[in-house]
């Protein structure tokens, strides 16, 4: 209920939030100045990382788990870590990007978004207000919410099952 009063009080909000990767609880006031540079409001989530605000504030909701299925497609773009999972409900949902990955495939996913136009990357490592604020910025621009749009509807959820169909037709 308080994540959809936020959600229905004003602009949709930026979802923040690295899931369970390891990061300093200080990051939170990290994002909430980028976030606030770029003149949005955010859901933070608080994660692993236990992400937390300095204090009250009436444009930043701190959260626990939420189903990404439901959150995404009513936020105007999501800052993450880049894991193969977020990075598919991000783009199922057609919301813009931005990727800051840690390690693994992270980096691959955060170059695949670029490359598609949904969104932008920053790596973790080098992650300042300013460089999230840039490519906030960056994945705010209608351009980038367009593709975003058009990539949700390339992106299927049943991989599993298309995969299996595409080797069965291939070696069959």
């Amino acid at each position: 209920a308080e994540v959809e009063a936020f959600l229905e009080s004003g602009e949709a909000p930026i979802s923040l939030g690295f899931g369970s990767m390891p990061a300093a609880a200080a990051l939170g006031a990290v994002l909430i100045e980028a976030v606030r540079a770029a003149g949005r409001r955010a859901i933070l989530s608080r994660g692993w990382a236990e992400l937390a605000l300095d204090g009250p504030a009436d444009d930043v909701l701190p959260v626990g788990d939420v189903n990404h299925q439901a959150l995404f497609p009513r936020v105007a773009a999501v800052v993450h870590h880049g894991g193969a999972g977020t990075t598919t409900t991000a783009a199922l949902a057609g919301a813009p990007q931005v990727i800051t990955p840690m390690f693994t495939d992270q980096f691959y996913w955060g170059d695949r978004i670029a490359a598609l136009g949904a969104g932008a990357t920053t790596p973790f490592t080098s992650l300042t207000a300013e460089s999230l604020t840039e490519a906030l910025n960056h994945a705010l621009t209608p351009t980038t919410a367009d593709a975003a749009r058009a990539l949700s509807g390339k992106v299927t959820a049943d991989g599993a099952a298309q995969a299996a169909r595409l080797l069965i037709e291939r070696f069959a």
